[in-house]
């Protein structure tokens, strides 16, 4: 295992991005239902937010030369650390990962044959354990080119984009990096975001993980208050204003946003 945070050109062909944060408790069963989806040339990259546990130590023992670990001398949410994961990564297709869920097997194959002619492919989820499912409906294949109502289904909080569903295409890493400044959570909407705006994103209506909701999910849940609702939707706005800008001026000149 790498215990670094080393760059590099793309020459492998999966590379899994995991933030993780307190998470000892689900970690492992995680990483090992990820591995059991890697090639031998493919990478797990880990970048620990500063946990106050021993959620590093748990990931480092697992002792597997393909996962990458990056301990964070401080804690900067979620948001950051996905990102400083797509930043280091390599390879030619990155995937997302929550650190509690469990992927089902037979996920990269799907994802990766999405991938084929989209920049973007989002999956579906169910839950580990069985029971019911946020209100939000499954995505649907049919909905991958209506890009507009995807867009407006965004806005109004109505498509079931999950950061751990998703995965993109090297190409489109300059689209979702750098994350805006002020986006301090929803990094999965926002790659959605760019993803639709660029008129490129695939819907599976397969599910290719178990999703494990707990107590100290870092996902926001429940009802929020109007102020709060009102200022992510604000945030969306802007988001959908950055992606139209990044996606008609071309990756490779995406500059970061203050």
């Amino acid at each position: 295992m790498n215990d670094e945070s080393g760059t590099g050109e793309p020459k492998i062909r999966v590379s899994v991005c995991m933030a993780t944060y307190k998470g000892a408790d689900f970690v492992g069963e995680q990483i090992a239902s990820i591995l059991a989806e890697l090639g031998p040339d493919d990478e797990l990259v880990v970048v620990d937010d500063a946990s106050p546990d021993d959620t590093a130590d748990v990931v480092g023992r697992v002792g597997d030369p393909r996962i990458r670990l990056v301990r964070s001398p401080v804690n900067r949410g979620y948001v950051r650390s996905f990102e400083e994961a797509v930043r280091i990564s390599r390879g030619a297709y990155v995937f997302l990962s929550d650190q509690d869920d469990i992927w089902i097997p037979g996920r990269v194959e799907l994802m990766l044959a999405a991938m084929s002619d989209s920049l973007v492919v989002a999956s579906n989820f169910d839950m580990l354990g069985g029971g019911s499912r946020p209100w939000i409906p499954r995505l649907k294949s049919a909905d991958s080119r209506r890009h507009a109502a995807n867009l407006f289904a965004i806005l109004i909080g109505y498509r079931a984009y999950y950061g751990c569903g998703m995965a993109f295409r090297r190409e489109a890493a300059g689209y979702f990096t750098p994350i805006p400044a002020y986006v301090r959570e929803s990094h999965d909407l926002w790659l959605a975001i760019c993803g639709n705006e660029a008129g490129s994103i695939a819907h599976l209506d397969e599910s290719t993980i178990y999703r494990r909701i707990h107590e100290t999910n870092q996902t926001p849940a429940g009802w929020r208050s109007l102020p709060k609702i009102v200022g992510a939707r604000v945030m969306l706005v802007r988001l959908m204003v950055e992606a139209f800008r990044r996606t008609r001026r071309g990756s490779g000149q995406a500059t970061a946003v203050r």
